[in-house]
Parts: C-alpha cells; sequence; structure tokens
C-alpha cells in the first residue's frame, strides 16, 4: 500500500490504538484483541521492548492471514533517525512522533512513508505540516478539548489533524464533528493493567465501543 493509501486508510478507518505494553507479546495480544473488535489502526510505540521485532511479527502474522481484518500497522514515539530506520526496516506503514522530529519526517519521506509528527500550537501545527506530516498528531489534545480543534481549522482548514490525549469513546463524536480526520486513542482504549491481567476481551468490547461512536458520528449506522 503506497503512502497516499495509507493516510487514506486511516483517515477511513477513523482509529489508530496506541499500544504501550511491557512485552511484544502482549503487544501482539494486545493487537489481536483490538482488531478483533473492529480497530484497523495498530502504532506499535518505541516504549515496547522489542518494537520493531514485534512489528515484524505483527507484519507476518497479517500477512499470513492470521489476524481479524487488514491491519494498518505503524511505529510510535519514533524519537530518531536509528527508531525511524528500525520502524521502517520492520514493515511500518507509517510513522508516528509526539513531537516535531525533522529527520524522523525526513527518513518517511525518504522511504515514502506517511507520516503524522505530533505538535500542539498553531505554529507546531503549521511548521509539522510544511516539513511534510501527512496528517499532524495533536497531542496532548485533552489539554483544551475539542473546541480548540474548531479554532484551528479556521485559519487552517487543509491541515488534517488527529487528536491523541483523552480521547474515548464518549468523546469521540465531539472531535470528529469539529474536523479531526481520525483519532488516536490510546490508555483510554488500550488499557495497561487489562494487558497485565490478560484480560484480552476488555480491550476488544471498548474497540467495538468505540467503532461503533466513531460509524455514529459520521452517519455510517443508525
Amino acid at each position: 500500500m503506497d503512502k497516499l493509501s495509507v493516510v487514506k486508510a486511516i483517515q477511513t478507518c477513523g482509529v489508530v490504538a496506541v499500544v504501550r505494553a511491557d512485552s511484544g507479546d502482549e503487544a501482539i495480544n494486545a493487537t489481536r484483541a483490538l482488531m478483533r473488535g473492529g480497530v484497523r489502526g495498530i502504532e506499535i510505540t518505541f516504549t515496547v521492548p522489542g518494537a520493531a521485532q514485534t512489528i515484524v511479527a505483527l507484519a507476518r502474522e497479517a500477512t499470513a492471514g492470521n489476524l481479524e481484518g487488514d491491519i494498518l500497522l505503524g511505529a510510535g514515539t519514533v524519537l530518531n533517525i536509528e527508531q525511524a530506520e528500525a520502524a521502517l526496516d520492520a514493515g511500518a506503514q507509517f510513522l508516528v512522533s509526539p513531537c516535531i522530529v525533522t529527520e524522523v519526517i525526513h527518513a518517511a519521506q525518504a522511504r515514502g512513508i506517511a507520516m503524522l509528527p505530533g505538535a500542539l500550537t498553531p505554529t507546531e501545527i503549521w511548521t509539522a505540516h510544511a516539513l511534510g506530516g501527512d496528517i499532524i498528531k495533536v497531542f496532548p489534545a485533552s489539554r483544551f478539548g475539542p473546541s480548540y480543534f474548531k479554532d484551528i481549522k479556521g485559519p487552517l482548514p487543509h491541515i488534517p489533524l488527529l487528536p491523541t490525549g483523552g480521547v474515548d469513546a464518549q468523546n469521540a463524536g465531539e472531535w470528529l464533528k469539529v474536523g479531526a480526520v481520525a483519532l488516536g486513542v490510546g490508555g483510554k482504549l488500550v488499557d495497561r493493567e487489562a494487558i497485565k491481567a490478560g484480560d484480552w476481551d476488555l480491550l476488544t468490547t471498548r474497540a467495538r465501543e468505540l467503532m461503533q461512536a466513531v460509524r455514529a458520528a459520521r452517519g455510517e449506522e443508525r
């Protein structure tokens, strides 16, 4: 899938799950649970031990048809060129950073891979976009709430924004209604305590509730 197709697919599926876990195995099991609930966008963060190897394993699972649905597999918390190259070599389809890291953006551009740099202020959002960010991750979005997006979209309507931080099934519709192209969802969806307890059904249930909220906000179901 080329970069433009990945960007479009992220917007279509509507959710990127931010997966943080204490091991690669936990991250893989969490991914399976989330996909059973209908989430396609998966961001394996570099806070996961062996993140690159985890991405390789998930890419193989996808190729073998062992995952429920088609995965959009990305790497998150990418903070330097070494992590970027490791993620790209592992098969990541997109990279996510919590802030603007120019060398990471350039690495993604050089390989034709979608880039979601993090930003918060109007200046940061514009800079991330001007440097080549395909979708801008607004983080921490919870600090300002959905009304902030409405303000940003006034002067910068052409920049695709993805809020991350404090997003859940209860407020998903509010974010989408003010112009978010998709949602980055972390701890409210990928519950660390549930992961440690192996409560995969809870992750699946939350994923299903979130996707229902996204579809309802978009008018895709009654």
